[in-house]
């Protein structure tokens, strides 16, 4: 039986994102109403029966401390199974961390090698998807392959933005990769990377030592396009569902997809799990429509948890527990993370709200249709402020920094820029 370690890429933050990850990286950056985006591999790896596995942290990392815990949660906690966190450790100064995604596997070579595997699975920890691993790791068997990457088909349009690989038609589950380029300018296919790499161990220490002396070091620019040429390099071809999330509208859409008389994923089929600890959601009462026979909530299309108190109206909207929706209030085609709170008449139209967010009597922010307004972790919002679609409003912003009553469109608002 093979023996594999996953490696898990979850330190990085992504600008696209905005204020999401300005306190986080985007690995625990919450989705559909539950969980954060690293529990989508963890789940993954957990169902495939792989149970040693290192989390490769850097960029703010407490949240994803706090989230994995013991394990316990994706049952990696045992004699011969488990979750360590491994942040950058080479020197004290910054020069020092992480430079790459390639050096963070390099930089925990020894974790590696403490465990013996026959292969190491390297993941990116904040794309949302439904994989048993155990298929590409037969066809990489059967292929007697070196390094196997999985590839999803995406539109023409915009696959740019991805690493492409050309594939040979060599199986139906995939083939030999006979050509990689990292976001060029004109597509060589429309199969795109999903930051799924499965190397054979001694192939990986190979080929992160000779990378290490050179001056960039990421997967998917500098170690796969120096692989086609030189090892037996696969492409294994993945046809469900694949949600990168990098810009604010990714991961609108992406929660949308949610929800809907057919929605695109069904997390009943999914075995997905989270950590019910973090932010206390194991604790939280359940959810309440309306606060007696005088006040009804009403929600249509929508999907929340336990914690939530709806006394307006929600529509087609995503739901943390600890959401409070006050009387009279409507939220729209939203996202509201734990513990926002909705005052009397405030209405919502394609909003994000982080952690711990109030919006004020009245107040009113975005616009059917148009572009999200975000608004950061802790954020107050005061009454009867009108902000228009596209905004963002920074984390711990207080009502006192609010100068104005209207706030334009694309406007941005933090306790610096009032």
């Amino acid at each position: 039986m093979t023996r594999t370690l996953a490696m898990i890429l979850a330190g990085g933050r992504v600008d696209e994102l905005g204020i999401l990850t300005y306190l986080r990286p985007k690995s625990t950056v919450p989705f559909g109403s539950l969980y954060r985006f690293i529990d989508f591999p963890l789940s993954n790896l957990m169902c495939s029966g792989i149970q040693r596995v290192g989390i490769l942290s850097q960029y703010r990392s407490s949240s994803l401390v706090e989230h994995i815990g013991t394990g316990a949660a994706w049952d990696m906690v045992g004699r011969h199974r488990g979750i360590t966190i491994l942040p950058p450790f080479k020197a004290m100064h910054a020069s020092d961390w992480y430079k790459g995604t390639a050096d963070a596997v390099y930089q925990n070579l020894d974790f590696i090698a403490s465990h013996l595997p026959d292969h190491v699975l390297i993941l990116s920890g904040d794309h949302v998807y439904n994989m048993d691993y155990n298929s590409l790791i037969q066809f990489h068997l059967d292929m007697d392959a070196d390094v196997t990457a999985a590839f999803v088909n995406v539109p023409m349009a915009g696959c740019t933005r991805f690493g492409l690989g050309k594939i040979a038609h060599d199986d139906p589950r995939g083939g030999r990769l006979i050509d990689y380029a990292e976001k060029p300018e004109k597509p060589i296919s429309t199969w795109a990377s999903m930051t799924i790499y499965l190397f054979n161990y001694k192939v990986l220490v190979e080929v992160l030592e000779e990378n290490a002396g050179k001056e960039s070091h990421e997967f998917g620019r500098d170690i796969l396009p120096s692989l086609v040429s030189s090892y037996k390099i696969y492409g294994y071809k993945f046809n469900g569902y694949w949600a990168y999330c990098r810009t604010i509208e990714e991961y609108w859409k992406a929660n949308m997809d949610l929800i809907g008389a057919h929605p695109r994923i069904d997390l009943s089929k999914w075995c997905l799990r989270t950590n019910l600890e973090h932010e206390a959601i194991r604790d939280r009462g359940p959810a309440i429509l309306g606060a007696g026979s005088t006040v009804q909530g009403t929600v249509s299309d929508s999907r929340f948890y336990h914690g939530v108190r709806i006394e307006g109206r929600v529509e087609r909207s995503i739901l943390f527990p600890g959401v409070h929706i006050s009387e009279g209030a409507v939220v729209r085609d939203s996202i509201l993370f734990f513990d926002t709170q909705i005052g009397p008449g405030a209405q919502l139209d394609r909003v994000i709200t982080d952690i711990g967010v109030s919006v004020g009597k009245d107040a009113r922010l975005g616009k059917a249709g148009g572009e999200i307004v975000t608004v950061g972790m802790h954020a107050q919002i005061p009454q009867a402020v009108h902000i228009e679609e596209g905004s963002s409003i920074h984390p711990k912003t207080a009502a006192s920094h609010f100068s104005q009553k209207h706030y334009d469109k694309n406007s941005t608002i933090s306790p610096s820029h009032t």
